[in-house]
């Protein structure tokens, strides 16, 4: 079992939490009892939302049991003991996510998605629904104040990224368990809002002046944003998912909050009498899902050499202790660790970019082949933490280096807007700048560098085989190769993201014909790789199928590999393995080409 990242809650009922089932490709509930962690549920439910295609917050514990959303993507109810598990809905249509319990009213407030729109709703334990709020595109997880009497949650409207710009709202909520007296908060300047919570105040984070930092929020009278002492650091990441928690009070005011340095995940916790902080457990490089009870931390752990993780931090002396999941990731066998790099920029202006080289572990008297890969998102970013496909490329002599290029999360707003209208051109130019700067250190060698990515990462695959001859051959794993019918197929959430990303079709024709993968297929010239699930609902599988075709019209020979039975992102074991099997056969055969054309040249 692995601990899944971002799904943890806490109540007077215990601690809970998800583990993946990697056998099974599904997600099982966990509850820390007397007797140390046990399995709660039947054994049939998998639990999983798919609200915004990416779901989060499947979990949320009362002071009796806790709620989750199933695969069916209906809410149920589970006791503490788990002998008892009660359907709250029947509603086929619909996908919830984001669950926050209402403890006060014995219920579960929810973002419903249903017919392309969404609502903020409270479910009942006698299954009755009630529309909280609705009129906006897309909401997030609410959060509910301690006496039960407020509430308050972001939402954010099309062509908009919650990443982008987003709304803060409030309400009273009466004694009819309805919403009254909501009202928006707009930021002094445009910014992204995200992780509203309650303490004595109402709390959140926004990156209005430049970085995702806590605010605190007067809602009486004229109010406003009070600004706190903090560094000009992210504290959040892109919420790509609902229930996101980075930050959460730990009694007498004190505070534990993340914070991004040069992409490591750093946790500090604050004095509520002394405003003193310190880094608390060192050995991790990524935190989610931030809780808090009983004087402890709880929180989800991610490490360079161990499994991620489940911690309680005492929240005084800032002890660790594991409670679930940590065991050391390759028994038998020494893992690689994460090396910090940075690029520098190349023209004043620029930023420098940064990433995590991995050494192989294979040893060798040759330099070994690098493989560059470029993360997903394209607003997200790779952490120095444990990667079971980085391991198993170290473990078979290969360099690996995962690159935060412009455009990723964790590095202040004007990072991550740089990609505005130029995707496909500052991601493959920082990838290509990442190669030269590991060649110019003898980390590299120009004839075996190869790249991957997936999803948008094998779209900046893709473009960095068409713009560039740097590398040698390249693999793209269910990556965007035509924007355009994206754009017209892709799930809602994304429907307006293609347009920040490349800009206006109607005013930018000739960018979107430039950066479309699919009409340049004839200008790779290297050896390509492709993995595609056939249940891809994000990049819908005719993306695949068309570059192959465009690719074969071009007499080129690419390589596909498909599973019928995944979708965006290989959930299955056995899957998993072969498409890493078939890509380490591809690589060490062109590895070894390069190899022998670089010797009859010299």
């Amino acid at each position: 079992m692995h601990i899944q990242r971002g799904e943890l809650t806490v109540s007077s009922a215990g601690l809970f939490w998800l583990q993946t089932d990697p056998s099974r490709g599904c997600n099982t509930l966990w509850h820390l009892s007397d007797h140390g962690p046990v399995r709660l549920g039947p054994d049939h439910l998998a639990i999983r939302s798919r609200v915004n295609g990416y779901g989060g917050g499947a979990v949320a514990a009362s002071d009796k049991g806790v709620f989750v959303v199933g695969e069916d993507q209906q809410i149920r109810f589970i006791n503490h003991t788990g002998d008892q598990c009660i359907s709250l809905t029947d509603d086929p249509d619909a996908a919830y996510g984001g669950l926050v319990a209402d403890e006060s009213r014995e219920r579960v407030l929810a973002v419903r998605e249903a017919d392309g729109q969404q609502q903020l709703v409270a479910v009942s334990m006698a299954g009755e629904r009630t529309v909280l709020h609705s009129g906006q595109d897309f909401y997030s997880a609410p959060a509910v104040s301690a006496d039960g009497r407020e509430i308050a949650w972001t939402s954010w409207q099309l062509p908009d990224m919650p990443w982008v710009r987003t709304r803060l709202w409030t309400a009273k909520i009466g004694s009819d368990g309805l919403l009254h007296q909501c009202r928006d908060w707009p930021t002094p300047t445009e910014g992204s809002v995200q992780q509203p919570i309650f303490d004595d105040e109402l709390w959140a984070l926004s990156d209005h002046e430049g970085w995702w930092q806590p605010w605190r929020i007067e809602t009486s009278g004229e109010g406003g944003w009070k600004t706190i002492a903090a560094p000009a650091r992210d504290h959040a990441n892109a919420p790509w998912q609902l229930g996101e928690s980075h930050h959460c009070p730990i009694g007498e005011g004190g505070w534990a909050r993340v914070r991004y340095c040069n992409g490591t995940g750093e946790l500090w916790l604050s004095s509520g009498d002394t405003g003193e902080e310190i880094r608390v457990a060192r050995d991790f490089g990524d935190f989610r899902c931030l809780q808090s009870a009983g004087g402890q931390l709880y929180c989800i752990g991610r490490a360079a050499s161990r499994l991620d993780a489940v911690l309680m931090i005492d929240a005084k002396t800032g002890q660790v202790r594991t409670i679930a999941g940590g065991e050391e990731a390759m028994a038998g066998a020494r893992a690689a660790l994460p090396l910090d790099i940075e690029v520098p920029a190349l023209k004043p202006g620029e930023s420098s970019i940064h990433g995590f080289f991995y050494t192989p572990r294979l040893a060798s008297a040759d330099l070994p082949p690098l493989i560059l890969i470029a993360h997903g998102g394209p607003t997200s970013a790779a952490y120095p933490v444990f990667n079971p496909q980085v391991q198993y490329w170290c473990q078979r002599g290969f360099a690996v280096a995962e690159i935060n290029y412009r455009g990723s999360s964790g590095f202040g707003r004007a990072f991550r807007m740089a990609l505005e209208g130029r995707w496909g051109e500052v991601d493959v130019e920082d990838m290509e700048r990442a190669a030269d700067h590991l060649a110019s250190f003898g980390l590299a060698v120009g004839q075996r560098v190869f790249i991957q990515g997936r999803s948008s990462g094998g779209y900046t695959a893709l473009m960095a085989m068409i713009r560039s001859r740097r590398f040698t051959a390249g693999a793209s794993m269910f990556g965007v190769t035509d924007p355009m019918r994206l754009r017209a197929m892709t799930h809602r959430f994304e429907s307006g993201y293609l347009d920040w990303l490349l800009g206006s079709p109607d005013e930018y024709p000739e960018r979107w014909r430039d950066r479309t993968p699919l009409f340049h297929a004839e200008r790779i010239t290297a050896p390509m790789i492709f993995f595609q699930g056939g249940q891809d609902k994000v990049v819908v599988p005719e993306q695949t199928r068309a570059m192959l075709e465009a690719m074969k019209a071009a007499g080129r020979q690419p390589e596909l590999h498909w599973f019928e039975d995944e979708g965006h992102g290989f959930r299955r074991q056995g899957n998993q393995a072969g498409m890493l099997e078939w890509m380490f056969s591809f690589y060490r055969k062109h590895s070894q080409k390069a190899n022998d054309q670089a010797e009859n040249l010299s």
